[in-house]
């Protein structure tokens, strides 16, 4: 026989010197334009001294926008959390930004933003995050390299049958028919809608080189005339383009490894969260359209995109 004895739990001892931590709050790809955000911690015994400031150094400066918040945040019971005022505004020099605290402070978590700018696509960025107590103590914690993707991305275009719907994936825009015939080397997709009898068409995407059976009722304007391969997929909502609660992210690796070469030239009866894959014709760009709604009655629907160069 054995037995177990229980054992008293007890606070655990602090540490007397200034600590610090991070956590990245922002998941999936690293999207130039897009936020990375991070909850920076520090703390120091009262009885050896408060916070003096808090430090951001990027391995690359960080594009307008990025900043370092000048709040402590905590979560309430309700589960919201909620920032309290303990330093000024963040002042940016070159690749630091820095929050001087001017309430008595010695426990907070900051949070960081920073925007991924241009200069970073395709390459990787790292973080140095810094602070000093009153007493003379400086402490630091590094993370990172991530991985800046080289896609790019853009949200929420409306397309409209006979109207905007000529699709550049080489410019991510939607055109009318006057501006596709002036920009007609670009113009890789034709939306429209049909509501047809013979066949469940509804909402497609063709290329301008598809059979004419695909284009009903369509006049090309003059030089549009592309032929882009097209895979559609149901079931692949990216979360930066959906923006739902789905968790699944396209990042560069699935344009690399993606085929289309055996793949059609049309994607027709595509439904809200739907998408299709695509290879332009000079083979330039993969892409992926996700459709964010559709409209029947107007004949309509919004689209997302995510575009890699090859």
């Amino acid at each position: 026989m054995s037995g177990c004895k229980k054992e008293e739990y007890a606070l655990p001892t602090p540490k007397d010197v200034l600590q610090n931590d991070v956590i990245k709050r922002t998941l999936g790809p690293n999207i130039v334009g897009q936020r990375i955000e991070f909850a920076y911690a520090m703390a120091i015994l009262p009885s050896k001294g408060k916070l003096v400031t808090s430090e951001v150094e990027a391995s690359i400066a960080g594009a307008t926008g990025s900043f370092l918040e000048n709040k402590s945040y905590f979560t309430n019971s309700n589960g919201v959390d909620i920032g309290i005022t303990v330093g000024s505004a963040s002042v940016t020099s070159g690749t630091k930004t820095t929050v001087t605290f001017n309430k008595d402070t010695s426990a907070a978590t900051l949070r960081y933003y920073y925007v991924i700018p241009e200069e970073a696509r395709g390459k990787t960025v790292s973080f140095t995050f810094s602070s000093k107590s009153s007493n003379g103590e400086t402490v630091s914690y590094k993370v990172g390299p991530y991985t800046i993707a080289k896609m790019d991305m853009v949200r929420n275009l409306t397309v409209t049958d006979g109207n905007a719907a000529y699709i550049s994936i080489a410019d991510m825009a939607v055109y009318n028919a006057a501006n596709a015939a002036a920009n007609a080397g670009k113009i890789d997709l034709v939306y429209l809608y049909r509501n047809l009898t013979t066949s469940t068409f509804a909402h497609a995407l063709v290329a301008p080189a598809a059979d004419t059976a695909y284009l009903p009722g369509v006049t090309l304007p003059t030089g549009v005339n592309r032929s882009t391969k097209m895979k559609k997929v149901f079931n692949l909502q990216d979360y930066n383009l959906a923006q739902l609660q789905y968790g699944i992210y396209i990042d560069d690796v699935d344009f690399q490894q993606i085929d289309l070469s055996n793949d059609p030239n049309f994607a027709i009866n595509l439904k809200a969260e739907a998408g299709a894959w695509v290879e332009t014709a000079d083979k330039k760009y993969r892409a992926y359209i996700y459709i964010n709604s559709v409209n029947n009655t107007a004949k309509s629907a919004v689209i997302s995109i995510k575009r890699y160069a090859l």
